[in-house]
């Protein structure tokens, strides 16, 4: 079997006794989706990147001192460590009463083939996940969370439910709530833009 279809478990297990190459194959499995997450929270590149560095050293060094439980999953485990790494960055940059004013510049595609998009629909993507990423910034912590775990990172429900330390209805009542205002957002762009479309 090729290394590349092992389970997450089983690439754990030959790293741990000494296959280097299973914790390559494992990081690339999950560094798009970490690193995304990581960005998407800080905004900042730099930042993103020490954080993302630190949570896979975490993630070696768990395995080295066989702190990591067989029995549990590895996606929502790692995504555990890249949000108390971000919760802590984010927590220290507002005690010191800094603020960042970078923004993202774009947003990195995940498994998706933009070479069969034409012009015209490229733009529109785009244009989209434009319009999507400034409406994740006017939506409360919690539900942003949320929406980034199960649309940029993937997670189901009961992934992020582990991640958050939360339950599973809790976790899909952030979802609907961030869904609502975000519908919300829309109708009143839309209603401001055909105010100015009218000159009022």
């Amino acid at each position: 079997m090729r290394m590349e279809n092992l389970s997450d478990n089983t690439l754990i297990k030959q790293f741990v006794n000494g296959d280097t190459l299973a914790f390559e194959v494992l990081f690339a499995r999950y560094r798009k989706k970490v690193y995304t997450y990581i960005y998407l929270s800080v905004k900042r590149k730099d930042v993103a990147d020490d954080i993302f560095q630190e949570t896979f050293l975490k993630v070696i060094c768990s395995f080295k001192d066989g702190k990591y439980a067989e029995s549990g999953k590895f996606a929502p485990w790692v995504a555990r460590i890249a949000y108390n790494l971000t919760v802590d960055y984010l927590r220290n940059l507002r005690q010191s009463n800094e603020c960042s004013s970078d923004s993202i510049d774009r947003l990195p595609i995940i498994g998706e083939a933009f070479s069969d998009l034409n012009a015209e629909e490229r733009a529109v993507r785009l244009q989209t996940r434009k319009d999507v990423r400034q409406m994740l910034n006017f939506l409360p912590h919690e539900q942003r969370e949320i929406v980034l775990m199960r649309y940029y990172q993937n997670m189901s429900f009961k992934e992020i439910s582990g991640a958050r330390n939360i339950n599973i209805n809790t976790a899909l009542g952030r979802m609907r709530y961030a869904t609502i205002n975000m519908r919300k957002m829309v109708v009143a762009n839309k209603k401001c833009s055909l105010h100015s479309q009218r000159g009022w």
